[in-house]
C-alpha cells in the first residue's frame, strides 16, 4: 500500500523516533488489509486473519486511540482489495472475499458519520484482486489485477454520481498483478508487476483520464520487478525493491514522465533486499520499511532515500515495531504510522515514526512502571500520576510529550500521599486528583491535590465539606467545578 503525502520545498535531514501504537480497542490482528490517511486519522479496513474481514478501525495519533468502524452496510469481508481517501470518504473496492471469490463490489465509508454506502456495480470493472487504485481529486481509477488470468482493464468511479466509466485499453499496458500505480495530478502511472507469461516486467503506462488515453513508459534502464513499492515526489515516480527472476531486490529507479526517462537509485547504504514492504513520501525523502526477503525472513529495518542527493540513511532499530510484511504505512504530514501485517502470525501492533526531532530517540517508557494510576490530557501532554509500583503506593507522576516522545517527572513536593483508584480531571490549566486508597495502611482518602504543569507545583485541595473518603469514584470537570460521585 503506497500513499502520497504533503509536498515540501526544502531539503533537510529527517531524524526519527518510534512510538508504539495503542492496543486498546485496536482492530483484530490481520494482514493484507488497507490503510488511508484522512488528515487526522489512519483508517484500517478489511484483510485476513484466517478469514476475510469486514471490520476496521480509526487510529488518532494525537490521542493514541482507536475507534472501531461500523460494520452496518459495510462491504463483505475481503483481502487484496484497494482503498483511497477522497477528502471526506474512504472508498474500498474489489478484492477476494473467498466466497464467491473475487468481487467487483465496494463501499464508501464516511468517518464523520461512521456510515457505509455501497458503490454501484452498474458498468463496474470485472471482479479482481491485486489491482491498483488512485484518487484523482474527483474520481477513483482502478486498473489491472486478477487471479489466474491478469486483466488490462479498469474503470473510473465518480462518487458524486455513483457511476463507473471504463478505461480505454487501446495502447494500454498488458494485464498484470503485483504492480504499482501513482497519481501525478494529471496522469496515473502504472508500472511493473507480473504478466500472464512474464514473471516480472519492466513495462508500464501513463493514463490521462481527461483524454482517456494511454502512453507507454520507457523500458530503457528500468529493471523488471513485482511486489515493489512506488511513491510520487511531485516530479518523479520512485520504485524500489520487490523481486524478479533473479531474486529479491534492493534496487530501484526514478521515472521522470516529462522526459520519459529512468535514473537508477543508488544501492550504496540501501536497505537489505525485500518485498511486500511499505514506502511513503515525506516531501523530501522516501521511507521504506519492513517486508521480507523470502523463506520467512521478515524485516523491521528500513531506509530513507533522498532523491536530490541520491543517498540512503538507515532507519533506527531502537524500539521499532516487530518484524513483519503485508502491513500498511501512512504519512501524516509529520509521522509515518505502520500497523498490522505479520511475521509468523498476524499482528495488531504498530508504531509511529516521527521525523520532527533532530536526533534518534528510542521509544520512551515512563520512568516508573505502575498500575491503578490516572492520566489526563492537557492539549499537548499526557500527565500520569499515582498508582501502585513495585509493591508500594506512589505519589510520583510524569508528563509525556508525544511531539518529542519524551517524559518529564512531576515534582513530589507537596504532592498528595501515594494512592490508587483515585480520580483525576483536567481543568484547562491544572490536574486535580482526589480520593483513592492506600495499600500501606492509610486506607481510603478524601484528600487530593491540584497540579500545575506550567510551574510544576502542587496545591492541597480543601477537606472542609469534602465527600467521605472513597475510591473508584467517577469525576468530571464542568468547566468551573469538579464533580465526584459514587463509591
Amino acid at each position: 500500500m503506497v500513499l502520497e503525502s504533503i509536498q515540501a520545498d526544502d531539503t533537510i535531514p529527517l531524524p526519527n523516533n518510534w512510538t508504539a501504537t495503542s492496543l486498546t480497542n485496536a482492530p483484530s490482528p490481520r494482514g493484507v488489509h488497507t490503510a488511508v490517511w484522512s488528515g487526522s486519522e489512519m483508517i484500517i479496513w478489511g484483510g485476513y486473519n484466517g478469514n476475510p474481514l469486514d471490520t476496521g478501525g480509526r487510529y488518532n495519533p494525537s490521542t493514541n486511540t482507536w475507534t472501531a468502524t461500523s460494520t452496518t452496510n459495510a462491504p463483505s469481508g475481503r483481502l487484496w482489495h484497494t482503498a483511497v481517501w477522497t477528502d471526506n470518504e474512504m472508498i474500498v473496492w474489489g478484492g477476494n472475499a473467498f466466497s464467491p471469490g473475487d468481487v467487483n463490489t465496494g463501499g464508501r465509508y464516511n468517518p464523520s458519520t461512521d456510515t457505509w454506502m455501497p458503490t454501484s456495480i452498474a458498468n463496474a470493472p470485472d471482479a479482481r484482486e491485486n489491482h491498483t487504485a488512485v484518487w484523482t481529486g474527483s474520481e477513483m481509477i482502478v486498473f489491472g489485477g486478477g487471479y489466474g488470468v491478469t486483466l488490462n482493464t479498469g474503470g473510473r468511479y465518480d462518487p458524486g454520481t455513483d457511476t463507473w466509466v471504463a478505461t480505454r485499453t487501446t495502447n494500454g499496458p498488458a494485464g498484470r498483478t503485483q504492480h504499482t500505480a501513482v497519481w501525478t495530478e494529471t496522469e496515473m502511472i502504472v508500472w511493473g508487476g507480473q504478466l500472464d507469461s512474464v514473471f516480472a516486467t519492466n513495462t508500464g503506462g501513463r493514463y490521462v483520464p481527461a483524454t482517456d488515453a494511454w502512453t507507454a513508459t520507457s523500458t530503457m534502464n528500468a529493471d523488471a520487478t513485482k511486489s515493489h513499492t512506488a511513491v510520487w515526489t511531485g516530479s518523479e515516480m520512485i520504485v524500489w525493491g520487490g523481486y524478479n527472476i533473479n531474486g529479491v531486490l534492493n534496487t530501484g529507479g526514478r521515472y521522470n514522465p516529462a522526459a520519459d526517462t529512468w535514473t537508477a537509485v543508488s544501492t550504496s547504504n540501501a536497505p537489505d533486499p525485500r518485498l511486500s514492504h511499505t514506502a511513503v513520501w515525506t516531501g523530501v525523502e522516501m521511507i521504506v520499511w519492513g517486508g521480507d526477503f523470502g523463506f520467512g525472513n521478515f524485516l523491521n529495518t528500513g531506509g530513507r532515500y533522498n532523491p536530490k542527493t541520491d543517498s540512503w540513511m538507515a532507519t533506527s532499530l531502537v524500539n521499532v515495531p516487530s518484524e513483519r510484511d503485508s502491513h500498511t504505512a501512512v504519512w501524516t504530514g509529520r509521522e509515518m504510522i505502520v500497523w498490522g501485517g505479520g511475521a509468523y502470525s498476524d499482528s495488531n501492533t504498530g508504531g509511529r515514526y516521527n521525523p520532527v526531532t533532530d536526533s534518534w530517540i528510542a521509544t520512551c517508557t515512563e520512568t516508573q512502571p505502575r498500575l491503578g494510576h490516572t492520566a489526563v490530557w492537557t492539549g499537548d501532554e499526557m500527565i500520569v500520576w499515582g498508582g501502585y509500583s513495585s509493591g508500594y503506593d506512589v505519589n510520583t507522576g510524569a508528563r509525556y510529550d508525544p511531539s518529542t516522545n519524551s517524559w518529564l517527572e512531576t515534582t513530589t513536593t507537596d504532592a498528595p500521599e501515594g494512592r490508587v483508584a483515585h480520580a483525576a480531571v483536567w481543568t484547562g490549566s491544572e490536574m486535580i486528583v482526589w480520593g483513592g486508597f492506600n495499600f500501606m495502611g492509610s486506607g481510603f482518602f478524601n484528600t487530593g491535590g491540584r497540579y500545575n504543569p506550567t510551574t510544576d507545583q502542587w496545591a492541597v485541595t480543601a477537606t472542609t465539606n469534602a465527600p467521605s473518603p472513597r475510591a473508584f469514584s467517577a469525576a468530571i470537570w464542568t468547566g468551573s467545578e469538579m464533580i465526584v460521585w459514587g463509591l
